[in-house]
């Protein structure tokens, strides 16, 4: 049995599965690859049969998002190492080696983020994930490479190997062994921010998560949901929340969430006064369902817990009152 196993989750990705399989299956012979498939209705298994017959698909029996689907098809995959590649990611030469490389080297490093460039604009890092992610003591999440909306071009400023908070689920690495400790990602958050709490809850346990530029791959970002979609941003505000109320330390917990509803608040209003009224309806719909799943979330809290999970105090305010837009070792 090979070491590692690439994963690529697909539902209805036909289209995308025969522009980037290719480069999977040319660059990735030191790893089993697998399409793990959310019940697809196009012809998504037919193309995998016919055109990429080395691939071994897992099949579950319905969509069940980012999360889930992954728990599920992961149950069968028994490689020391899991790569979880979405299926809009063109990958490089080499770009297992060094990934392996950390994981055989470093046994307290068990998640990694390589590289992650835009497709279309090959010489920027891609929104989802850049050179590796952090969050400020409110949840906001960023990356170096991204703050918010603002995408720096890749000049090598992040040519290095160094710990980051978050990995990203567009390509994102992590040891068998950790990942069924935790229980994989949490099934409630169904897509988005999910790999931010996983990363988070690995922290809390006394794991690493590294990112390696030696290791580069090409994302094209909201392929499968766009970011104009209101679904998008409901998903994204309510998981903060739930990923705030699994995570935080107890002394921290009210306070924080307090803030955090706060801050969400002005997010809606500025949806308002910009025309953006599904999104300020989708951020009133994101607190009622995590109002009704406060209950069941308290009780995932686990008792570990550390004090020194941001990088930042706020992001926002550095981002959008001292207008510093790119990412900074020190704040």
């Amino acid at each position: 049995m090979k070491k590692i196993a690439v994963v690529i989750l697909n539902w209805n990705g036909s289209t995308l599965l025969e522009l980037f399989l290719p480069s999977i299956v040319r660059y990735s012979t030191e790893a089993s690859v697998y399409v793990a498939d959310n019940a697809s209705t196009d012809n998504s298994i037919e193309i995998i049969k016919t055109k990429f017959p080395s691939i071994t698909i897992i099949q579950n029996d319905n969509n069940y998002g980012f999360a889930k689907g992954y728990n599920k098809a992961l149950q069968q995959v028994e490689e020391d190492y899991y790569a979880l590649v979405n299926s809009d990611i063109e990958v490089t030469e080499g770009w297992l080696s060094p990934v392996l490389s950390l994981f055989d080297n470093s046994p307290k490093v068990g998640i990694i983020q390589p590289k992650i460039l835009d497709y279309k604009r090959r010489d920027f890092f891609e929104y989802a994930g850049a050179a590796g992610g952090f969050i400020d003591q409110y949840g906001y999440p960023f990356c170096r490479g991204r703050v918010f909306e603002t995408i720096e071009r890749d000049s090598g400023q992040y040519n290095d190997e160094t710990e980051i908070f978050w990995a990203s689920g567009a390509c994102f690495f992590i040891r068998k062994d950790i990942f069924r400790k935790l229980n994989g990602f949490d099934g409630d958050f169904f897509a988005h921010q999910e790999e931010i709490d996983l990363c988070w809850r690995a922290f809390n346990l006394g794991y690493i998560s590294k990112y390696t530029s030696k290791s580069a791959v090409y994302h094209i970002g909201a392929a499968t949901l766009q970011e104009s979609n209101p679904k998008k941003t409901f998903l994204n505000f309510r998981n903060s929340l739930l990923m705030l109320t699994k995570n935080l330390p107890a002394k921290q917990l009210f306070p924080i969430i307090f803030v955090r509803l706060c801050l969400d608040g002005l997010a809606g209003i500025q949806f308002l006064f910009t025309g953006k009224f599904v999104h300020c309806f989708a951020i009133i719909r994101a607190h009622f369902s995590f109002y009704g799943m406060i209950n069941k979330v308290l009780k995932k809290r686990n008792g570990c817990y550390t004090d020194n999970y941001f990088h930042v105090k706020s992001i926002v305010y550095h981002y959008f009152l001292k207008n510093e837009a790119t990412f900074k070792i020190k704040y």
